[in-house]
């Protein structure tokens, strides 16, 4: 397929841009459907799953165009990943946190009954939406070792499973407990970035250890997180100030459209953040709450804003193209195929 697809999450149902150059279309689908979460099937791109709110997962066999059920009905799910390793093994995570996964493409899920043994999850407690319970945020799979991946908890930890999710480390230290967004690295699996509410955070042995570097940053609310696919040592963040003055009591300003006061930052090896301008608005009124890079082409990075613009760097962020069409409204997730 030449042309490109994106798909995004709004407040309600789902956006599809599909076109090339300054050729697009933007079609809206399951009106009504709370989409919390989307996730590429790496062995077959064509394969699509959204997890939903109270309706569990769907999927769509034809680069998101049609959609069916597959499972988990009646759950929230909040995060799902799809494997390189193994064709058809899918995992999800959900709201109240568990986790959940399928060999079979999502025709048959099993609870990960380890996870409810995650030593100090009693403390987990998120004040994002009511009821005030703690869910998983996002799942991240090694790209290099089948048994690894990683959970991340909105908000309350980021724990680690060497065995393919059986059992569980507790939180790692290092890394951000109101964990937002968490991707390994494309092809190297020492490298995983974690955008937080208190900050980034950065592993490099496979999410054991971890760092927070914030020099640089102009605020520690961080969303969206993604490192280069041919250097991993260079990665983005989107980040804004958690309060404005006087609204001190208030929402992060990250979710106010329109005020978000936020920015997108490239950090490279040991050095300090850099905020990112080239053509992008300053500072980004609209938060930029998912970054992507191609696996295919180093240098390119995709941002998605709230408001359902899509802006595009081929230069790691130096310069940046406002693509020709709008997707209505980017709340969670952008993923292109």
């Amino acid at each position: 397929m030449k042309s490109s697809v994106f798909l995004a999450t709004g407040t309600k149902g789902l956006a599809r841009a599909e076109g090339q150059d300054d050729d697009w279309t933007v079609t809206h689908l399951l009106s009504g459907v709370r989409i919390n979460c989307l996730a590429v099937d790496p062995l077959d791109r064509r394969q699509i799953y959204a997890g939903t709110q109270e309706n569990g997962v769907l999927c769509s066999s034809d680069w998101g165009q049609s959609w069916q059920p597959t499972g988990l009905s009646g759950l929230t799910v909040k995060s799902l990943a799809v494997s390189s390793h193994r064709r058809g093994l899918l995992y999800a995570g959900t709201k109240p946190a568990y986790l959940y996964t399928s060999a079979d493409g999502g025709a048959t899920w099993t609870e990960l009954s380890g996870f409810r043994q995650v030593p100090g999850r009693w403390k987990w407690l998120s004040p994002a939406e009511w009821p005030f319970q703690a869910y998983v945020q996002a799942i991240a799979l090694s790209p290099t070792d089948s048994d690894v991946l990683l959970a991340g908890i909105e908000a309350g930890a980021v724990v680690r499973s060497d065995d393919g999710g059986h059992t569980w480390s507790g939180h790692r230290a290092g890394a951000d407990r109101d964990c937002h967004s968490m991707t390994f690295h494309a092809t190297d699996g020492d490298w995983i970035y974690e955008g937080g509410g208190g900050g980034p955070a950065v592993s490099q042995d496979g999410g054991r250890s971890w760092h927070h570097p914030t020099e640089g940053l102009d605020g520690r609310y961080c969303w969206a997180c993604a490192g280069d696919p041919q250097r991993p040592e260079v990665w983005y963040v989107s980040a804004a100030p958690m309060i404005v003055w006087p609204n001190i009591f208030a929402f992060p300003t990250a979710h106010y459209d329109g005020k978000a006061n936020a920015a997108i930052y490239r950090r490279s090896g040991g050095a300090s953040w850099q905020k990112l301008q080239g053509g992008l608005p300053q500072p980004l009124d609209y938060m930029a709450y998912s970054l992507l890079t191609d696996p295919a082409a180093p240098g390119h990075l995709y941002a998605g804003l709230s408001n359902g613009d899509v802006w595009h760097s081929s230069d790691y962020g130096e310069g940046w193209l406002h693509l020709p069409f709008n997707l209505g409204g980017i709340h969670r997730q952008l993923i292109r195929i």
